[in-house]
């Protein structure tokens, strides 16, 4: 979260195209996707704890050694790296809390995508600031999350501790994991939707900061119109998240969809005019829909083991599908010459939401987790 801010300073460092720069954001969701099957299998085999705590050494170091890549390679590298400690810990928590509060698990749920939202919302404000007063320039910026990481390493280590996990209890539980729902239309039309609201999400998080520096602002404006959009997202998380209390969320579902749609439409015809009005429609509309989005599993499954299942579908399709929004708004930025064309895209994703909705009514007769 922490890259959108600096990466024209990246870019200009290492002489990166729009396309490649993207992929700074895009592997990480890239690894998102595809580290939200084996991370549920490797707790099973080697202790939750014990594989939390490792995604977060591998995070922190990764961080930091970024800062110091020489060149194109390394910097792909080690945000590799990054995307991999996140994948992984990203899991491993939707695990736990489902684990730890079986009754509670749509509320903390929306309270671990606000925690989310808040650590981005400060990246995203204080890194362009951090990168023009740093030593190092955006080197220093970056690299300075680390710390954050080190502290979560300790904090994480003091709750290990006070557990013990069973190593047989998850062998037996590895056995009976239910299969993923490929073959079930509605746990796709909840992938799909999921996939469409990170797109978006992702999208707007890598290019936000860059458009409108590219726009002519300078990167402390543009990072702090950046920061309201992860602020926006981050407050409507647990707000949309409570105000929808009924089993059948489409009402909410299709408020959320709605307003990124209006706020997608008006940063396409008028970008440069209330620029935080649009990015906060956009962001408002795409938290409640990552809040409800992550619930959806719960609302159509009969027990946990079975909503682990479709969690774990809804992530492979949905990051898969949210790591090429990076790129493309990337790859048509150096095709077109300008953001124009990608935003009019951005639009269609949003369309594309609104359509899902009404196919989203959860199944009857479906049990609360």
């Amino acid at each position: 979260m922490s890259i959108g801010p600096v990466l024209p300073s990246i870019q200009s460092e290492f002489g990166l195209s729009h396309a490649v720069a993207s992929l700074l954001t895009a592997i990480p969701d890239l690894l998102m996707g595809l580290l939200a099957l084996p991370a549920p299998w490797l707790a099973r085999r080697y202790g939750r704890n014990g594989v939390l705590l490792c995604a977060l050494v591998v995070l922190c170091v990764a961080t930091v050694a970024r800062a110091f890549s020489p060149n194109t390679v390394a910097l792909l590298a080690t945000t590799a790296g990054v995307g991999g400690g996140i994948a992984i810990a990203g899991a491993l928590f939707g695990g736990l809390i489902k684990a730890k509060f079986p009754t509670r698990a749509a509320m903390l749920m929306g309270i671990y995508a606000t925690a989310l939202s808040f650590g981005s919302t400060v990246a995203a404000g204080t890194t362009g600031l951090l990168a023009s007063i740093a030593p190092g320039g955006w080197r220093g910026a970056a690299g300075v999350w680390g710390i954050l990481g080190a502290v979560s390493i300790v904090g994480w280590y003091i709750v290990a501790n006070s557990e013990r996990t069973n190593v047989q209890g998850a062998a037996s539980a590895a056995a009976s994991a239910p299969r993923l729902p490929i073959r079930d239309g509605k746990a796709w039309l909840v992938a799909l939707f999921f996939a469409c609201d990170n797109f978006l999400f992702y999208a707007l998080l890598s290019w936000i900061a860059p458009m409108y520096h590219e726009f002519g602002l300078p990167v402390e404006k543009a990072g702090l119109i950046l920061a309201s959009f992860t602020a926006a997202f981050m407050c409507a998380n647990p707000i949309i998240g409570a105000l929808s209390k009924n089993h059948d969320r489409r009402a909410w579902l299709g408020v959320s969809a709605g307003l990124v749609v209006v706020g997608l439409v008006g940063f396409a015809a008028t970008p440069t005019h209330v620029p935080v009005l649009w990015v906060g429609l956009a962001a408002v509309g795409l938290g409640g829909g990552f809040t409800l989005g992550m619930t959806l599993p719960l609302d159509n499954t009969h027990s946990a083991d079975e909503a682990n299942s479709w969690n774990a579908f809804a992530m492979l399709v949905g990051y898969l599908i949210a790591a090429t929004g990076p790129f493309a708004v990337g790859l048509l930025r150096d095709w077109t010459g300008g953001f124009q064309v990608s935003s009019a895209c951005l639009v269609v994703v949003g369309a594309m939401m609104v359509a899902i909705v009404p196919f989203l009514k959860p199944r009857s007769q479906v049990s609360q987790i």
